[in-house]
């Protein structure tokens, strides 16, 4: 079986091709500041990206013949995790998703392709992943719901690995897992279900390399209403320009670890500070899965990083067994998904606005 995975982000567009689950070809077209700026929206780059993820196929002689096609999935609204059937809900929530990002236009891509060729199209386990307890959706405002949006395609696929490793069911164990990148994303996965994380895009939870994480609310508000930043402005603090690019003006953790290691400040303390705001998260998430827990996973690209992975450690060493899974391979789990939908070892859901998602 032969799978393409189309990965549209921010600044650059991942294709990859996989037969019988081996990665058999993968590039990545990057694009500048000044191709992207002559669009005023997201939608705008549809024809655009699809050229690219075209140009690239026929660039390496790749032809357009595939079992199925995987796409990184959109904001769409709330919904649990799992392989999903592109249909015209889906894409029609796409179009018009509340949220802006280059994922949204990855569905898209592939569904047009599939038409062309006559094989079916997926997303997988999108950021918007919704599968919370109820006591985990209410904030002491009734018209704010803690809302669910984190890396929950790296966080499942890498839970599942560890779940297969040990050769137990995903189901059947109770799991903290730390994403550790640009955002950090904390979830409580209990019995396959992730029922409560941080909303790693907006502002909550720990702060990282580029998002402010939780703020003082109070102060928060009179910082919206002081004059000195737009709402935009605003909006970037908490993600873009917040944590370590707003303590240290920049966000590389190889340069500043290697500051940290030094002893040379403020990059030792603001170091500090990062590990020891992700395990309070990770206490936190704890104290969801009552204390039951068979391990806790660190993964992203900072999971490489001894220096703050021992800082952690510091932290959560007593709450549960840690362990390493570094890195994270979003092309990879996304053909992982596309397989098992191929061969029905994993449902294909149909997506539903409102948690009204139909299992085939």
């Amino acid at each position: 079986m032969k799978v393409l995975v189309i990965n549209p982000g921010s600044t650059s567009t991942k294709v990859a091709v996989y037969e019988d689950g081996v990665q058999s070809w993968v590039a990545t077209e990057h694009h500048s500041p000044a191709e992207i700026a002559v669009f005023s929206h997201i939608n705008e780059q549809l024809g655009y990206r699809e050229d690219t993820v075209r140009r690239m196929l026929e660039k390496a002689g790749i032809p357009m013949e595939f079992d199925a096609i995987m796409a990184r999935g959109g904001l769409l609204q709330p919904t649990p995790g799992g392989v999903y059937a592109i249909d015209d809900v889906l894409k029609h929530d796409l179009i018009h998703a509340h949220m802006e990002h280059a994922c949204n236009l990855g569905a898209l891509i592939a569904d047009k392709f599939a038409n062309e060729i006559g094989c079916p199209a997926f997303i997988a386990d999108p950021e918007v992943v919704d599968e919370f307890m109820p006591e985990a959706r209410l904030s002491g405002i009734p018209e704010i719901e803690r809302i669910s949006i984190f890396h929950a395609l790296n966080q499942k696929a890498v839970a599942r690995k560890y779940a297969r490793e040990r050769g137990v069911p995903y189901k059947d164990l109770n799991l903290i897992v730390v994403h550790l990148g640009g955002g950090i994303s904390v979830g409580a996965h209990r019995h396959g279900k992730v029922i409560d994380v941080n909303n790693a895009l907006n502002g909550d939870g720990p702060f990282s390399p580029e998002r402010a994480g939780t703020v003082p609310a109070d102060q928060l508000v009179d910082l919206c209403f002081s004059g000195k930043y737009t709402h935009r402005e605003i909006k970037k603090l908490l993600n873009g320009r917040g944590g370590l690019a707003a303590h240290l003006g920049i966000t590389d953790m190889r340069e500043i670890t290697a500051r940290a290691v030094e002893g040379e400040e403020p990059y030792k303390s603001v170091v500090e500070a990062m590990a020891y705001a992700v395990g309070k998260e990770v206490g936190s998430r704890a104290v969801a899965l009552r204390g039951n827990i068979d391990a806790i996973i660190l993964t992203g690209g900072i999971a490489h990083d001894k220096y703050f992975v021992d800082l952690l450690r510091g932290w959560i060493e007593w709450i549960g067994r840690i362990v390493l899974m570094p890195g994270e391979d979003e092309m990879g789990s996304l053909a992982s998904n596309a397989f098992g939908a191929l061969d029905g070892s994993l449902p294909i859901m149909y997506y539903r606005p409102v948690h009204m998602c139909v299992e085939r």
